[in-house]
Protein backbone atom coordinates (compact mmCIF):
# COMPACT_ATOMS: atom_id res chain seq x y z
CA UNK A 1 0.00 0.00 0.00
CA UNK A 2 1.24 3.47 -0.88
CA UNK A 3 0.20 6.62 0.98
CA UNK A 4 1.22 9.82 -0.85
CA UNK A 5 1.56 13.07 1.07
CA UNK A 6 2.44 16.12 -1.01
CA UNK A 7 2.70 19.79 -0.23
CA UNK A 8 4.91 22.88 -0.26
CA UNK A 9 7.72 23.69 2.15
CA UNK A 10 6.59 24.14 5.73
CA UNK A 11 3.19 22.52 5.28
CA UNK A 12 4.04 19.84 7.85
CA UNK A 13 4.09 16.94 5.42
CA UNK A 14 7.35 15.37 6.58
CA UNK A 15 6.50 15.48 10.29
CA UNK A 16 3.02 14.14 9.62
CA UNK A 17 4.26 11.45 7.23
CA UNK A 18 6.74 10.14 9.82
CA UNK A 19 4.04 9.83 12.47
CA UNK A 20 1.52 8.23 10.11
CA UNK A 21 4.12 5.71 8.94
CA UNK A 22 4.90 4.84 12.56
CA UNK A 23 1.25 4.31 13.41
CA UNK A 24 0.73 2.09 10.36
CA UNK A 25 4.09 0.29 10.72
CA UNK A 26 4.84 1.33 7.14
CA UNK A 27 8.19 2.45 5.76
CA UNK A 28 8.62 6.23 5.69
CA UNK A 29 10.31 7.67 2.61
CA UNK A 30 11.26 11.35 2.40
CA UNK A 31 11.82 11.93 -1.30
CA UNK A 32 13.10 15.44 -0.68
CA UNK A 33 16.13 13.99 1.08
CA UNK A 34 16.98 12.09 -2.09
CA UNK A 35 17.23 15.32 -4.10
CA UNK A 36 19.19 16.92 -1.27
CA UNK A 37 21.57 13.95 -1.33
CA UNK A 38 22.26 14.49 -5.03
CA UNK A 39 22.77 18.22 -4.49
CA UNK A 40 25.09 17.61 -1.53
CA UNK A 41 27.16 15.06 -3.45
CA UNK A 42 27.39 17.41 -6.44
CA UNK A 43 28.61 20.28 -4.27
CA UNK A 44 31.19 18.01 -2.63
CA UNK A 45 32.53 17.28 -6.09
CA UNK A 46 32.51 21.01 -6.94
CA UNK A 47 30.06 20.39 -9.76
CA UNK A 48 28.12 23.32 -11.19
CA UNK A 49 24.50 22.50 -10.29
CA UNK A 50 23.33 23.85 -13.65
CA UNK A 51 25.46 21.22 -15.43
CA UNK A 52 22.58 18.81 -15.88
CA UNK A 53 24.58 16.06 -17.60
CA UNK A 54 27.16 15.84 -14.80
CA UNK A 55 24.59 16.09 -12.00
CA UNK A 56 22.52 13.41 -13.73
CA UNK A 57 25.56 11.11 -13.76
CA UNK A 58 25.94 11.65 -10.02
CA UNK A 59 22.22 10.95 -9.54
CA UNK A 60 22.51 7.66 -11.45
CA UNK A 61 25.49 6.40 -9.51
CA UNK A 62 25.02 7.74 -5.99
CA UNK A 63 23.88 5.15 -3.44
CA UNK A 64 21.20 6.59 -1.18
CA UNK A 65 20.09 4.50 1.77
CA UNK A 66 17.10 5.68 3.78
CA UNK A 67 17.48 3.89 7.10
CA UNK A 68 14.36 3.82 9.30
CA UNK A 69 14.84 4.97 12.86
CA UNK A 70 12.61 6.07 15.69
CA UNK A 71 10.95 9.31 14.66
CA UNK A 72 11.95 9.18 11.00
CA UNK A 73 14.99 8.12 9.04
CA UNK A 74 18.72 8.56 8.61
CA UNK A 75 20.11 9.22 5.16
CA UNK A 76 23.33 7.53 4.09
CA UNK A 77 24.97 8.78 0.90
CA UNK A 78 27.55 6.39 -0.51
CA UNK A 79 27.89 4.87 2.94
CA UNK A 80 28.26 8.17 4.82
CA UNK A 81 25.62 9.33 7.27
CA UNK A 82 24.72 12.70 5.77
CA UNK A 83 21.48 13.25 7.70
CA UNK A 84 22.54 16.44 9.45
CA UNK A 85 24.37 17.92 6.46
CA UNK A 86 21.28 17.50 4.29
CA UNK A 87 19.21 19.66 6.67
CA UNK A 88 21.30 22.75 6.00
CA UNK A 89 19.51 25.63 4.27
CA UNK A 90 22.21 25.86 1.58
CA UNK A 91 21.57 22.22 0.64
CA UNK A 92 17.83 22.81 0.59
CA UNK A 93 18.27 25.66 -1.90
CA UNK A 94 20.69 23.58 -3.98
CA UNK A 95 18.18 20.72 -4.04
CA UNK A 96 15.57 23.05 -5.55
CA UNK A 97 17.94 23.70 -8.47
CA UNK A 98 18.63 20.00 -8.94
CA UNK A 99 14.97 18.97 -8.65
CA UNK A 100 13.94 21.29 -11.49
CA UNK A 101 16.12 19.47 -14.03
CA UNK A 102 14.27 16.90 -16.21
CA UNK A 103 17.08 14.32 -16.35
CA UNK A 104 17.53 14.27 -12.58
CA UNK A 105 13.78 14.19 -12.03
CA UNK A 106 13.45 11.13 -14.28
CA UNK A 107 16.29 9.28 -12.53
CA UNK A 108 15.00 10.02 -9.02
CA UNK A 109 11.41 9.15 -9.91
CA UNK A 110 12.60 5.71 -11.01
CA UNK A 111 14.50 5.22 -7.75
CA UNK A 112 11.49 6.34 -5.72
CA UNK A 113 9.20 3.90 -7.52
CA UNK A 114 11.64 1.09 -6.84
CA UNK A 115 11.55 1.92 -3.13
CA UNK A 116 7.78 2.23 -3.04
CA UNK A 117 7.17 -1.05 -4.83
CA UNK A 118 9.12 -3.06 -2.25
CA UNK A 119 6.80 -2.65 0.75
CA UNK A 120 4.02 -0.60 2.33
CA UNK A 121 5.15 3.02 2.41
CA UNK A 122 4.19 6.53 3.38
CA UNK A 123 6.01 8.74 0.89
CA UNK A 124 6.13 12.52 1.06
CA UNK A 125 7.28 15.02 -1.52
CA UNK A 126 5.92 17.43 -4.10
CA UNK A 127 4.88 15.11 -6.94
CA UNK A 128 4.18 11.75 -5.31
CA UNK A 129 0.45 11.68 -6.00
CA UNK A 130 0.72 13.27 -9.44
CA UNK A 131 3.83 11.70 -10.98
CA UNK A 132 5.66 9.11 -8.87
CA UNK A 133 2.62 7.11 -7.75
CA UNK A 134 -0.51 8.47 -9.46
CA UNK A 135 -2.31 5.24 -8.48
CA UNK A 136 -1.46 5.49 -4.77
CA UNK A 137 -4.24 4.06 -2.61
CA UNK A 138 -4.56 7.30 -0.66
CA UNK A 139 -3.32 10.79 -1.48
CA UNK A 140 -3.14 13.90 0.65
CA UNK A 141 -2.13 17.46 -0.13
CA UNK A 142 -1.07 19.57 2.83
CA UNK A 143 -0.81 23.34 2.61
CA UNK A 144 -0.78 26.41 4.85
CA UNK A 145 -0.53 30.16 4.49
CA UNK A 146 3.00 31.26 3.48
CA UNK A 147 3.50 33.37 6.62
CA UNK A 148 2.69 30.39 8.81
CA UNK A 149 4.94 28.07 6.83
CA UNK A 150 7.73 30.64 7.05
CA UNK A 151 7.26 30.91 10.81
CA UNK A 152 7.53 27.13 11.16
CA UNK A 153 10.70 27.08 9.09
CA UNK A 154 12.12 29.96 11.14
CA UNK A 155 11.37 28.16 14.41
CA UNK A 156 12.93 24.97 13.05
CA UNK A 157 16.15 26.75 12.07
CA UNK A 158 16.41 28.51 15.41
CA UNK A 159 15.81 25.25 17.27
CA UNK A 160 18.60 23.53 15.33
CA UNK A 161 21.00 26.43 15.84
CA UNK A 162 20.08 29.20 18.26
CA UNK A 163 23.02 31.24 17.01
CA UNK A 164 21.86 31.05 13.40
CA UNK A 165 21.65 34.43 11.70
CA UNK A 166 18.13 34.17 10.31
CA UNK A 167 15.16 36.52 10.35
CA UNK A 168 11.51 35.73 9.88
CA UNK A 169 10.88 38.15 7.00
CA UNK A 170 13.70 36.62 4.94
CA UNK A 171 12.54 33.06 5.63
CA UNK A 172 8.95 33.90 4.59
CA UNK A 173 10.24 35.40 1.33
CA UNK A 174 12.37 32.28 0.73
CA UNK A 175 9.28 30.11 1.25
CA UNK A 176 7.33 32.18 -1.27
CA UNK A 177 10.18 31.97 -3.77
CA UNK A 178 10.42 28.19 -3.35
CA UNK A 179 6.66 27.96 -3.88
CA UNK A 180 6.97 29.87 -7.14
CA UNK A 181 9.86 27.68 -8.34
CA UNK A 182 8.06 24.45 -7.41
CA UNK A 183 4.73 25.41 -8.95
CA UNK A 184 6.09 26.82 -12.21
CA UNK A 185 8.81 24.33 -13.11
CA UNK A 186 8.20 22.58 -16.42
CA UNK A 187 8.59 19.02 -15.15
CA UNK A 188 6.53 17.59 -12.28
CA UNK A 189 5.38 20.94 -10.86
CA UNK A 190 3.91 21.08 -7.38
CA UNK A 191 0.15 20.71 -7.63
CA UNK A 192 -2.63 18.86 -5.89
CA UNK A 193 -3.67 15.58 -7.52
CA UNK A 194 -7.31 15.58 -8.59
CA UNK A 195 -8.12 12.73 -6.21
CA UNK A 196 -6.03 13.97 -3.27
CA UNK A 197 -7.61 15.05 0.00
CA UNK A 198 -6.66 18.65 0.76
CA UNK A 199 -5.83 19.65 4.33
CA UNK A 200 -5.12 23.26 5.30
CA UNK A 201 -2.73 22.98 8.25
CA UNK A 202 -2.50 26.72 8.97
CA UNK A 203 -4.51 26.53 12.18
CA UNK A 204 -4.07 22.83 12.96
CA UNK A 205 -1.50 21.17 15.17
CA UNK A 206 0.32 18.02 14.08
CA UNK A 207 -1.94 15.64 16.01
CA UNK A 208 -5.06 17.09 14.38
CA UNK A 209 -3.61 16.61 10.91
CA UNK A 210 -2.49 13.07 11.73
CA UNK A 211 -5.96 12.23 13.08
CA UNK A 212 -7.61 13.41 9.85
CA UNK A 213 -5.25 11.35 7.72
CA UNK A 214 -5.57 8.23 9.87
CA UNK A 215 -9.38 8.40 9.63
CA UNK A 216 -9.19 8.57 5.84
CA UNK A 217 -6.69 5.72 5.65
CA UNK A 218 -8.84 3.68 8.01
CA UNK A 219 -11.68 3.80 5.49
CA UNK A 220 -9.40 2.07 2.97
CA UNK A 221 -7.93 -0.47 5.38
CA UNK A 222 -11.32 -1.56 6.69
CA UNK A 223 -13.13 -1.98 3.39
Amino acid sequence: MIIAIDGPAGSGKSTVAKIVAGKLHFRYIDTGSMYRAVAWKSLLKNVDLSDEETVAEIARNVKIDLVPEEGGQSVFVDGENATNQLKQETISRAAAVVAAQPMIRKIMTKKQRELGNREDVVMDGRDIGTVVFPNAEKKFFLDAEPKERGRRRFDELKTKNQEADVDLVTIVEQVKQRDHEDRTRKIAPLRQADDAISIDTTHLDISQVVDQIMKEIGRVLHR
